[in-house]
């Protein structure tokens, strides 16, 4: 079921700019690339727009962020949903892999509208986010918290290592 709600054209800027990594990239364009971003409903429940000061940059990670899983875990609210992309790092027994993966946020204590609003307009913050491999629903903390559980998402067992710790 759609729900008529449009994604604005800052949302699809910021997924491009995080699916595309420039290998020519300077030290001060990789320290503004992002790491994480949250997407909320508009006020009017019409757009999907970036939430404001809800981002992780590549550049905080070691200075002002020690482990941006954890500090990612922490942006999510315990009272609505949200839309995430979450730029993981992780390394598999043959190599060090970077791929985005998309987020449904839906916790149990967000209200029941909210939540069918966001499951209905879901697939249109999906179908601007063309080559995205991985979606994840999750629930609730517990989930998130566990690094395992992404790292199946991933990779399945094979998965030894995602950035800030192992699984």
């Amino acid at each position: 079921m759609a729900s008529g709600v449009t994604v604005t054209d800052e949302v699809i800027t910021v997924f491009n700019e995080m699916k595309v990594r420039k290998a020519q990239a300077n030290e001060d364009e990789k320290k503004k690339r992002k790491k994480a971003v949250l997407f909320c409903l508009s006020e009017d429940k019409k757009h999907i727009v970036l939430e404001a000061g809800k981002e992780i940059l590549t550049g905080d990670v070691g200075t002002t962020i020690a482990d941006p899983y954890l500090h990612f875990g922490k942006m999510l609210p315990a009272d609505d949903c949200r839309y995430a992309l979450y730029d993981a790092t992780y390394e598999t027994k043959e190599t060090k892999k970077e791929d985005l993966v998309f987020i449904f946020w839906a916790p149990e204590g967000a209200p029941l509208k909210s939540k069918m609003i966001y499951a209905s307009s879901k697939d249109a913050i999906k179908k601007k986010f063309t080559g995205i491999k991985h979606e994840w629903q999750v629930n609730g903390l517990e989930d998130i918290k566990d690094r395992r559980t992404l790292a199946e998402k991933l990779g399945g067992s094979s998965v030894v290592t995602l950035e800030g710790g192992p699984v």
